[in-house]
């Protein structure tokens, strides 16, 4: 090979190392992190240690309390939003700065562990793992994001950027009215250029979360003409309600599974003469005989879906569905959506591709895209169409969560927070540029 096309190789390869190389700034904050690690523990630690179960109040307050301290101490104006309007215990805000990029960092401080839980305590695993009730998610999540901070604030760059921190209170079981619990977190949207969070998404630290699928619930009525079982199909009799909600329910899993994304999954199927339905807690007390048509059927469930187009498509085809009733048949289909889904975005795959680079220069690997379909809804879901670009899944990694089997990998609290820290930096330093900017 001649000499030039030699040196044409060797200059690209020296300019593709360059660019996953890490500059002295960005050294100097993986080497902050890292004298932290220790102080982020121990903060993890009393975090847990503190039962904030969504309905314990005073336990989500509690550790509000703990985290506010820690943010005022690391230079953050802090505010507890009250939930007492929608029935939680409340909202922790803290912000920093007051020029360049606006980012917006979401973490959550309640849990899915009731009061009377047996599972309340920070214990070690082994040298590498930790065992605890909300450890993965997310108080893990909410460590990485103040620690990310004071490693940009010891390497002089954390004034170059605004941040503004939301630690919900009540993501394990959403406040009511939504419009209220999320009041907050949508005007710190419409604030921010670009949103992180920092849930656990798959427990996997070579995975990121570029798209969430929704959560909604439906619920379905159907009535038939009560009757005696031996004149069922008859044309003044009909099929009843039970076999009218089997034939949409068929219907559904043939129009529905095949589309990519998106389940629907009935959880509640209820169908006799008499019914007592107690919608709030989705149970119930049914009365049928087997030589009597059932006059009444109650079906409900949720929907996931990867956009707000598809939950539209869905929900057409599940109208049509249950409107084309069998005789003397009718039914009635209510949905109350949730969280909406984080839709895939240029922006969103652009802020993977540089939080991957960094994971390279770091030692770690690629980090790939999350499945949707192994990412449920969080509280980025409210925000992600309101910004140029979001990624979640950024916090401590780990396995079990929502269960007495929640083990997190303490390896993953550095690595994620350098990760994450450095990325911030790149934010402030300008190097992303996302597409629509």
């Amino acid at each position: 090979m001649p000499f030039r096309g030699l040196c044409g190789i060797f200059l690209f390869i020296s300019l593709l190392s360059s660019a996953y190389a890490l500059d002295e700034t960005e050294s100097a904050i993986r080497d902050a992190v890292n004298r932290g690690e220790q102080e982020a523990l121990a903060l993890l630690e009393q975090a847990v240690n503190i039962n904030s179960g969504t309905m314990n109040t005073g336990g989500v307050k509690e550790v509000g309390e703990l985290f506010a301290k820690a943010f005022a101490d690391a230079g953050f104006a802090t505010r507890w939003v009250d939930g007492a309007p929608f029935g939680r215990g409340g909202h922790l805000l803290a912000e920093h700065g007051s020029r360049g990029p606006k980012v917006l960092l979401i973490g959550h401080i309640d849990t899915v562990f009731a009061k009377d839980s047996s599972f309340q305590r920070f214990q070690r695993v082994d040298e590498h793992h930790a065992a605890g009730p909300g450890i993965t998610d997310m108080k893990g999540g909410d460590v990485i994001i103040l620690q990310a901070a004071k490693a940009l604030d010891a390497a002089g760059v954390l004034d170059e950027l605004q941040l503004r921190v939301i630690l919900t209170g009540d993501e394990e079981s959403r406040g009511r009215p939504l419009d209220v619990a999320n009041a907050e977190l949508i005007a710190a949207a419409d604030w921010a250029d670009i949103a992180l969070g920092f849930e656990d998404g798959d427990g996997d630290p070579g995975t990121a979360v570029t798209a969430r699928r929704s959560s909604s619930e439906w619920q379905l009525t159907v009535t038939g003409k009560p009757a005696h079982s031996s004149q069922i199909f008859r044309e003044d009799i009909g099929f009843g309600a039970a076999l009218e909600a089997a034939r949409i329910l068929d219907g559904w899993r043939k129009a529905l599974s095949a589309i990519p994304n998106l389940t629907f999954n009935p959880g509640l199927v209820m169908a006799g003469t008499d019914m007592d339905h107690d919608e709030g807690n989705t149970r119930g007390k049914v009365f049928g005989k087997n030589n009597v048509i059932a006059q009444t059927a109650v079906v409900s469930g949720g929907l996931r879906a990867i956009s707000p187009a598809q939950i539209a498509r869905a929900e057409e085809l599940m109208r049509d569905i249950a409107g084309d009733n069998l005789s003397q048949t009718a039914a009635t289909l209510n949905f109350n959506h949730g969280y909406p889904p984080m839709a895939p975005s240029p922006g969103n795959d652009e802020l993977l591709k540089h939080y991957s680079a960094i994971s390279e220069a770091l030692g770690y690997g690629k980090v790939a895209a999350v499945d949707p379909r192994r990412a449920g809804a969080a509280d980025i879901s409210f925000v992600a169409s309101r910004v140029s670009a979001a990624l979640d899944g950024l916090g401590l990694m780990g396995d079990g969560g929502h269960t007495v089997d929640e083990v997190a990998d303490l390896r993953t609290l550095p690595q994620q927070t350098q990760r994450v820290a450095i990325l911030l930096y790149r934010i402030a330093r300008g190097d992303i540029s996302l597409p629509g900017n």
